[in-house]
């Protein structure tokens, strides 16, 4: 039997730790499969889309996650919700679905931290949107620090919010405008993300007033942002459990697998591992 055949899509692709998540998880399933990467750009998705039908599943990233939308068959509850696709199953259907959500609310809840009360979150790009819709399904407090200029798009989303729920307070402030208490802060953004490894989206008072921090970056493992929050004794957790745990989500909905705890902590730990290997002495090989 010809091994099953997965992608992930992007432009510009570049590194990206998918492949060897997805074939370390592969493995475990003892699943007979190849992934790949493929480098497609927006003018070309269209063209392309046959191709992917005959993959058996593909994952999705920027800047595709939207423009997929119109080419699937169907949308799935979660990619409805989060307006985005990174996971395709291929069958009968082609059918969208989002895992980023509850990749974020699984990364949290295996950090030991909770998502409830005053939510800050940092950046209002498409990683900020999985991170919205899972602190408003909680009934929590929303409080988006933007930078200038994205004042239209985050109204934008607090009006999506405010007609899915109805009851979600939320609030919109400039970075330097961020002061109070929140239970949660998220950074959504690309700051301090490799190579600027040495900025952080807030300052460290600004994160001394929160109880817990989640970073969605993952390359570095600690970011500047995360090294402020362990300082002052903060609980925080950075973005590989996410990735991996969204990964772990798509090979759910691809061919009904599951994972126990020691699984994920051991693809965790050697994702982890790969990337410090990849940027060895902070230089991408």
């Amino acid at each position: 039997m010809d091994n099953k055949r997965y992608s992930v899509i992007g432009h510009p692709i570049g590194h990206t730790m998918s492949p060897f998540i997805h074939q370390r998880l592969f493995e475990i399933n003892e699943i007979g499969a190849e992934y790949s990467k493929l480098d497609i750009a927006p003018e070309k998705l269209d063209t392309e889309f046959g191709t992917l039908r005959r993959l058996n599943g593909f994952n999705v990233t920027i800047p595709h996650k939207q423009a997929i939308i119109p080419l699937l068959d169907e949308l799935d509850g979660s990619a409805e919700l989060c307006g985005a696709v990174n996971t395709v199953s291929v069958g009968e259907k082609v059918i969208g679905y989002n895992t980023d959500k509850y990749g974020f609310t699984a990364a949290l809840s295996r950090a030991g931290i909770d998502l409830l009360g005053n939510v800050l979150i940092c950046g209002i790009g498409g990683a900020s949107r999985a991170v919205a819709f899972a602190a408003a399904e909680k009934g929590c407090k929303i409080t988006f620090g933007i930078r200038k200029g994205s004042e239209d798009k985050a109204r934008t989303l607090c009006a999506e919010i405010d007609a899915r729920f109805g009851d979600v307070e939320t609030e919109i402030v400039s970075y330097d405008e961020i002061g109070g208490e929140y239970d949660l802060a998220v950074n959504a953004t690309p700051v301090g993300m490799y190579p600027n490894t040495e900025k952080s989206v807030l300052s460290e008072e600004q994160i001394c007033r929160c109880k817990a921090v989640y970073d969605l970056i993952y390359n570095p493992e600690e970011t500047e942002f995360l090294r402020l929050a362990k300082k002052n004794g903060i609980k925080c957790d950075g973005g590989m459990s996410m990735l991996v745990l969204q990964a772990a989500k798509a090979h759910e909905i691809w061919y009904g697998a599951k994972f126990n705890d020691a699984q994920i902590d051991r693809i965790i730990e050697d994702a982890s591992n790969e990337l410090k290997v990849i940027f060895k002495g902070g230089d991408e090989q």
